[in-house]
């Protein structure tokens, strides 16, 4: 992954810092417009990582902008993304927010329940605008991940309920200031088994064939996302496997052709092109542990303590690999949980090796923090 020179520099920096691999990002995006083709329209989600300089080549490739939040909105369209391509999701939107979107005359709305859509109308109306909606549908559908990540169960806060729908549509026709223009769905994260995404699309044509029955044959279908990624290889997987995702929804979703079909990638696009770069600041020995402690922390990466993630992690100051040990590996922070893995194999390391923690693309700086009174962690491209 790194070369001599790279680390060369990399010794030159002060750590923890997050290096950027621009060339590898490129290189997804080609593969994610490829595999796309023209009949699916893909949203980036910029809660994966929002970076300025991420985001650039992400607008080059034409993608649109997955938000969540008003300045999730705002940094797209300060980032290049065209208002017409922004949609706006999630389960709390503030009147602020709300009102900062609809001056900005973003595409779309994903709205997940019948006061979100009272209090849309009642500002659109202020304004004197009309707001695009798409319904967020809740389609219980399992999708085999971590219980914090999943999103698309009946259980979830997410969404709309299908006993729900009658009511919406009812609450709907005495809204003048919402025009309904699709249906949004959206499952879970990091997730691997493609079979989810079969059974995803095989509820999503159900549950539009109910809506064209009702007399609502929408123009926009929107899938969400989710695909995950593979944290073991992050070298020899370094671009997700497109063209498998895709062909599921080609094999089995069932749509009219007028129909266009939207998705909101985040992780895959962006997390294999991220590395957390730490420093080693002791070893300490115990009875039957080794820690290796460094100077970053949960505050840097906050995954593997919040969801138990697992991530990669190399020692790229030492090459000899004749040698190992294993090692907690573990950052400053006054918390139990500021583990980055157990009992990890690593080259015999001492202080100041430089550590690697691979595939930190998504949801890792975006997720910093200065808990601890922590400095905050820089950007290296």
């Amino acid at each position: 992954m790194f070369s001599l020179q790279q680390k060369e520099y990399f010794k030159s920096l002060e750590t923890p810092f997050y290096y950027y691999d621009l060339e590898l990002l490129k290189n997804t995006l080609l593969a994610v417009k490829q595999a796309a083709g023209s009949a699916y329209h893909v949203h980036y989600a910029l809660k994966a990582n929002a970076h300025p300089t991420l985001l650039a080549p992400i607008v080059e490739a034409g993608l649109g902008a997955d938000c969540v939040s008003g300045n999730e909105v705002k940094r797209a369209l300060e980032c290049g993304f065209t208002h017409e391509k922004i949609v706006f999701a999630g389960v709390g939107k503030s009147d602020k927010e709300i009102a900062y979107a609809l001056d900005h005359d973003i595409f779309c709305f994903n709205v997940e329940s019948i006061p979100e859509l009272e209090v849309i109308d009642l500002i659109a109306a202020s304004k004197n605008k009309k707001a695009h909606i798409a319904l967020r549908i809740n389609p219980n559908v399992d999708a085999h991940t971590h219980k914090y990540i999943t999103t698309g169960l009946e259980e979830n806060k997410f969404g709309i309920n299908p006993y729900e729908f009658d009511q919406v549509l009812d609450k709907l026709g005495s809204l003048k200031n919402c025009r309904l223009i699709g249906l949004h769905f959206h499952i879970g994260s990091q997730i691997q088994d493609l079979n989810a995404f079969k059974n995803l699309c095989l509820r999503v044509n159900e549950i539009n064939q109910w809506f064209i029955h009702k007399g609502y044959l929408l123009d926009h279908i929107n899938l969400g996302g989710g695909l995950g990624i593979n944290y073991q290889e992050p070298d020899t997987a370094a671009i997700v496997d497109f063209e498998s995702y895709f062909s599921i929804f080609r094999n089995f979703l069932q749509l009219p052709l007028q129909q266009q079909v939207h998705f909101e990638l985040g992780r895959s696009i962006s997390a294999q092109c991220g590395s957390l770069i730490s420093r080693v600041l002791y070893i300490k020995h115990g009875i039957n542990t080794h820690f290796a402690i460094l100077d970053a922390g949960m505050t840097e990466l906050i995954r593997p303590a919040l969801y138990q993630a697992y991530h990669k992690i190399e020692n790229i100051s030492q090459s000899d690999s004749s040698l190992t040990m294993r090692y907690d590996v573990v950052g400053p922070i006054c918390e139990s949980s500021d583990c980055f893995g157990k009992a990890v194999e690593l080259p015999e390391t001492k202080r100041g090796d430089l550590i690697a923690i691979r595939s930190a693309g998504a949801y890792g700086e975006v997720m910093s923090n200065r808990y601890n009174l922590r400095e905050g962690v820089q950007s290296v491209f």
